[in-house]
């Protein structure tokens, strides 16, 4: 298998890590792919990484942080290993409820009585191992378990399509599911056929509700959106718009410090805190829309 190299740096500043990320491309040897991200940790600290095939240039590393203002640049080699395999090795069967979210590899540890969901190791974001995923169903299932009923739900930046296919194992009604990125929709889709529920769920390519497709079919009765603070807090006057009455939303992608600025900015647009669970560093909120 190829050899590979990551390097790192952080900066407190958008447009000079943006501006850092453009220039690792015009290195020698040039990274295979650069990535600029906003760490989610409320300090606004911006991570600039680069991944090579070959040796990077620790001088030229060394010259290009410079130039920006930046720390040296933390360079590793990945050690080499069969990626999925080692996922499909590591990766456990995750019960939420009654919802069961499992690889093929562990088919045969499916309870009786559980909702399964297959996900299989090579499209491990969004599996359920993760604490909001985890939490987000476990709400579902409580949600039901207190005898609701969706009868129009969607799934707002859904990734894997987990939690619609959580909501389409239950019940038998309209079902959405968006993802800005068309990779996550193709994901989607692919995870619809492997659990036998094409046909059930609607995957569309949406910022938030911006699809005709998505924003047609309002008033919902109940919207996932497993995202970051502050994409949910742009969302709210539109959740706010296209949630029903009495519906409820299923919030996460939250650090535990952040939920109650998530918890205002919703209550300020009739939307309630129903009930809070925290795993780990991360929370699950489900909040419940006023009636007029």
């Amino acid at each position: 298998m190829p050899r590979t190299w990551t390097a790192f740096t952080k900066l407190d500043d958008k447009d000079r890590a943006e501006a850092l990320g453009e220039a690792l491309e015009d290195l020698d040897p040039a990274p295979t792919g650069v990535g600029v991200f906003e760490i989610e940790d409320g300090t606004g600290t911006w991570e600039v990484g680069g991944y090579f095939v070959e040796a990077p240039d620790d001088i030229e590393l060394a010259l290009v942080a410079a130039a920006y203002d930046a720390p040296e640049f933390v360079v590793s080699e990945v050690p080499d290993q069969d990626w999925v395999d080692k996922v499909r090795r590591e990766l456990t069967p995750v019960e939420a409820g009654r919802f069961f979210v499992y690889g093929s590899h562990d088919a045969d540890k499916i309870p009786e009585g559980a909702e399964p969901l297959l996900i299989e190791a090579a499209m491990a974001f969004g599996t359920g191992h993760h604490g909001t995923t985890l939490g987000c169903l476990r709400a579902l299932d409580r949600l039901a378990t207190d005898g609701f009923v969706g009868r129009n739900v969607a799934d707002i930046g859904c990734g894997t399509a987990v939690l619609a296919m959580g909501a389409a194992r239950i019940w038998n009604d309209a079902i959405i599911a968006s993802d800005i990125d068309e990779v996550a929709v193709e994901v989607a889709e692919a995870n619809l056929r492997a659990n036998d529920l094409t046909g059930k769920v609607t995957c569309v390519e949406s910022a938030g509700f911006d699809n005709p497709e998505v924003s047609g079919r309002a008033p919902f009765d109940l919207v996932f959106a497993n995202i970051l603070k502050q994409p949910l807090i742009d969302l709210a006057p539109d959740m706010a718009r296209y949630l029903g009455e009495g519906g409820y939303a299923i919030l996460s992608g939250i650090l535990t410090r952040q939920a109650d600025e998530v918890v205002e900015v919703y209550a300020r647009n009739g939307i309630n805190l129903a009930h809070r669970e925290e795993i780990g560093d991360w929370v699950t909120l489900t909040l419940r829309k006023s009636a007029q």
